[in-house]
């Protein structure tokens, strides 16, 4: 598996000869250009996770990839978009693809609540060889390889994400949707999710748009 980190949300993965991107939103750089794909999914509808512009030309650019996404985002850009509810399962060539989870994660009372499909991929010998869980804390009952870690939000403490990082417990995190806070701060995140991570996990952090083995 290879994992393309394009800023904040916006994780391109290779795994089993498919290609597939996630959530290209408006704090992400660099995935404008990409052609080949296989599939492009949107875990909720928020702009730093869909850009309502350059998601179209991205879309156009790749005439043959699949759309997947939650309902809301499905119901609301049309045409071509599948909507994934949590527990429906679909293959993208030879990844399985489970969605889970379904709601986003609370950032105030009075804000109403938005469909958020957390997606895991993954084959016959592992079918969560992937997380990302988009903007929520859900943990599947699937062994998780590689989560796509939130790191700073709106809606998130550090200590969220730190019991939510060893509730997973993957082999391997690497955080995202980091869009939110400075280059300088990101440390005062990271170092807390390195030092406290379970036991048997591997925080890394990737460098955006280089393409890393994760095995």
């Amino acid at each position: 598996m290879r994992l393309t980190h394009f800023g904040h949300s916006c994780v391109l993965v290779e795994l089993n000869g498919s290609t597939i991107l996630f959530d290209p939103g408006t704090f992400s750089h660099g995935f404008e250009g990409i052609t080949g794909l296989d599939a492009v999914l949107v875990t909720h509808q928020h702009p730093d996770h869909a850009d309502p512009v350059r998601l179209d030309a991205l879309i156009e650019a790749n005439p043959n990839a699949a759309l997947y996404s939650d309902p809301q985002t499905a119901a609301l850009r049309g045409g071509r978009w599948n909507a994934v509810r949590a527990g429906e399962r679909f293959s993208i060539g030879n990844v399985a693809v489970t969605g889970t989870g379904g709601e986003h994660a609370i950032i105030h009372p009075e804000i109403a609540s938005i469909d958020n499909t957390a997606f895991l991929l993954g084959d016959d010998a592992n079918p969560a060889r992937f997380m990302h869980p988009g903007d929520s804390l859900f943990v599947p009952d699937q062994d998780v390889d590689v989560l796509a870690l939130p790191a700073a939000a709106p809606w998130l403490k550090i200590s969220e994400a730190i019991d939510y990082l060893r509730a997973v417990a993957p082999r391997v995190a690497v955080p995202i949707h980091q869009g939110i806070i400075s280059n300088e701060a990101t440390g005062i995140f990271y170092g807390r999710y390195s030092d406290m991570a379970a036991d048997g996990t591997e925080f890394r952090v990737l460098d955006e748009e280089s393409s890393v083995e994760v095995s």
